[in-house]
């Protein structure tokens, strides 16, 4: 009997050409269907789903903008004299007080001394005359001697004692010099490369010859361009209120470089401009933040994510990885009351972590696929199985 059901099924004779006739057939000649099989085919696929998550979300602004340094210095000579040594390496990372170049030291030490030595003669003029002061005071007394002696040394005591103010000014303006012959790095930063080897002749001239430039890169900050109607906009959002100082400080800024996902760097507001730009219609922002990788350059661009000083109270919010896009626009697939899924086009709004706001197409009740997507098409009948976002 089963060769002669496979001889007709090979040659078209036998007529059960669907599953369960089949089944019935196999049946009859004792081959049982395992009800393991009955029941993967009667039960639909589990499904993982999720409500939205509901959460007070900011409106925000991105714009592009750029990084800028903080402090970008360029280090000259302030002190005549022959190059001597250079003692950082071209691109190094330097902190601040390091020594960078050294400029010819003799001649500035010597005129220290013969400072200092001023000053010694002039001490020791001052307290010559002092003495003589008392001594000749006392003879007056003793009718010894005249007035005029006494206004005499009373005279030389008050010329030594100008003569030690100046003495003493010149010996910091002497060790001013031996200073200035010393270029030390004015903040943490990194140095470009020297300009001037060693053995030239610096600070000869007005035009003083910069040796190198330092760039400070932690903090640094992000800048950009707001149009005039994103201005008003934010204006409207804070009731027409202009923001102190200090409430300004505390408006947080996000920014990312354009291989990046979500917007890692965080900082704060540090300065917005008085004046919308005429020539341009836009409002100058800036705002600072920590760079301790260095992974923000100076002039780099960045997106920039502002807050618009509005809050959405009750934002509804879906992970990232469920919204799907097609030429229709961006979708998610949701399971309806019967368990069927359904695509439905959304409109998403800002991404707060790893989550997605969805401003239209959404309701707090209906449940988002979130995993499977893969299998999960519009039409299919699924088992939905309730999961969290993590």
């Amino acid at each position: 009997m089963k060769d002669c059901l496979r001889f007709s099924a090979r040659r078209g004779v036998f007529p059960f050409a669907r599953r369960s006739v089949w089944a019935a057939a196999l049946a009859l000649i004792g081959v049982a269907v395992a009800p393991g099989l009955r029941a993967q085919q009667a039960q639909p696929p589990a499904i993982p789903v999720m409500v939205p998550k509901v959460e007070a979300v900011s409106d925000t602004l991105e714009i592009v903008g750029n990084a800028e340094a903080v402090n970008t210095v360029k280090l000259v000579a302030r002190v005549p004299g022959y190059l001597e040594q250079i003692l950082f390496e071209d691109g190094a990372i330097v902190k601040k007080d390091d020594l960078l170049f050294v400029i010819q030291q003799d001649q500035y030490k010597a005129q220290l001394q013969q400072a200092q030595a001023q000053l010694e003669v002039a001490t020791v003029a001052r307290d010559h005359a002092k003495l003589e002061v008392g001594r000749y005071t006392a003879l007056f007394k003793q009718h010894a001697t005249s007035q005029v002696e006494v206004d005499h040394w009373v005279y030389e005591q008050q010329t030594a004692e100008a003569n030690i103010k100046s003495a003493q000014a010149q010996v910091a303006l002497a060790e001013l010099n031996v200073g200035y012959t010393e270029v030390r790095a004015p903040f943490d930063g990194q140095m470009s490369k020297h300009l001037i080897d060693v053995g030239n002749m610096v600070g000869a001239n007005p035009q003083t010859a910069v040796l190198a430039q330092i760039t400070q890169l932690d903090p640094i900050y992000v800048v950009a361009n707001i149009s005039s109607q994103q201005a008003l906009q934010i204006r409207a959002n804070l009731d027409q209120r202009r923001l102190t100082l200090a409430e300004l400080h505390k408006i947080p800024v996000e920014a990312a470089l354009s291989d990046e996902t979500g917007f890692p760097h965080k900082g704060t507001l540090e300065y917005v401009a008085p004046a919308i730009e005429a020539a341009t219609g836009t409002l100058y922002v800036r705002g600072i933040m920590p760079n301790p990788t260095r992974a923000l350059l100076p002039g780099m661009f960045v997106k920039i994510r502002l807050p618009m000083g509005k809050v959405e109270k009750s934002a509804l919010l879906v992970p990232q990885s469920a919204l799907q896009e097609d030429q229709g626009g961006r979708y998610l697939l949701l399971v309806n009351a019967g368990n069927v899924i359904e695509k439905r086009y959304v409109q998403p709004g800002q991404t707060v972590g790893s989550m997605q706001e969805i401003s239209s197409g959404l309701d707090h009740g209906d449940r988002v696929v979130v995993g499977e997507l893969w299998r999960a098409s519009p039409g299919m009948t699924v088992t939905p199985k309730l999961s969290e976002a993590k």
